[in-house]
């Protein structure tokens, strides 16, 4: 009995499928985490990072960043993508020491930091909102984005929120699509359903309000309910439930830091726990 106990607290996902919505690319250490907690991984991406259909508000960006006082990074592949074209342009780390950055996420900062980047705010909160107080802070108050310039380069779909409230500051804001979200080709779509109807999911996860929104559009549906009946839906913060709410799904599992991390050890414990059962 007491080795089955330790088998449980050392692996609680151990004979629990996992099905994995983000991108093949980057959903390589969420799996190795939820595999340390015994699960059995599946990946099905519904997005893929592809580049932006033209480079060319990104260059000319990128050509005159003296024309910028901060640059906010808002993912990895923000980062990724901005870099890559910013050294095909032939430009230097050097170049960006004047300018004040902002990284969503320590791993977006981690990122920036190994391309020697620095990075001189790194909001505790990753919505939009926590983004806009740590910066209104760091000025010195509202007050502060008076005649300041920000370049965001990020996803092609994306929140609003945060450049309203920029301008709405008084600042100037250019927001540059770096990349995008697209659905990956080629999806074998009744593998998939044969997937999550036949009863051997158990949890499926959403790091992105894309990957709700591209599973719905795979299936032509705006209630994915009915598909996921039965199979715990985590997502990784409230802008991503809500999207899932908006396509008929509760969510189930959501942890209170939005990183993979922290959403692979809410779903260990989500399961660890031991399941209420109803007295008749």
């Amino acid at each position: 009995m007491e080795t089955n106990r330790q088998h449980k607290d050392t692996n609680p996902l151990a004979g629990r499928t996992v099905v994995i919505t983000r991108a093949q690319a980057q959903a390589g250490e969420f799996v190795k985490a939820l595999e340390s907690y015994g699960a059995r991984v599946i990946l099905c991406p519904t997005i893929e990072v592809a580049e932006p259909e033209s480079y060319e508000p990104l260059d000319d960006a990128i050509d005159h960043l003296y024309g910028y006082d901060w640059l906010i990074f808002t993912s990895v592949n923000g980062v990724d993508h901005f870099l890559r074209r910013f050294q095909a342009r032939e430009h230097e780390a050097a170049e960006l020491d004047n300018l004040r950055v902002c990284a969503i996420g320590e791993a977006t900062a981690e990122q920036l930091h190994q391309a020697q980047i620095h990075v001189d705010v790194i909001p505790s909160e990753f919505k939009a909102e926590g983004v806009f107080e740590a910066l209104r802070q760091y000025v010195g108050g509202t007050e502060g984005f008076s005649g300041l310039n920000f370049l965001i380069p990020r996803a092609a779909v994306a929140r609003d929120y945060l450049p309203k409230a920029l301008e709405e500051a008084g600042a100037r804001v250019d927001v540059i699509t770096a990349y995008r979200t697209v659905q990956p080709e080629g999806v074998d779509r009744g593998r998939v359903t044969a997937l999550l109807t036949g009863g051997g999911v158990d949890c499926i996860t959403f790091t992105s309000s894309s990957t709700v929104r591209n599973l719905a559009l795979m299936f032509d549906t705006h209630d994915l309910n009915e598909l996921l009946n039965g199979v715990a839906v985590a997502c990784i913060g409230d802008i991503t439930a809500a999207t899932a709410a908006e396509y008929g799904l509760h969510t189930d599992i959501q942890p209170a830091e939005f990183t993979v991390p922290a959403l692979t050890h809410a779903i260990a414990a989500y399961f660890q726990r031991p399941k209420t059962q109803v007295v008749p």
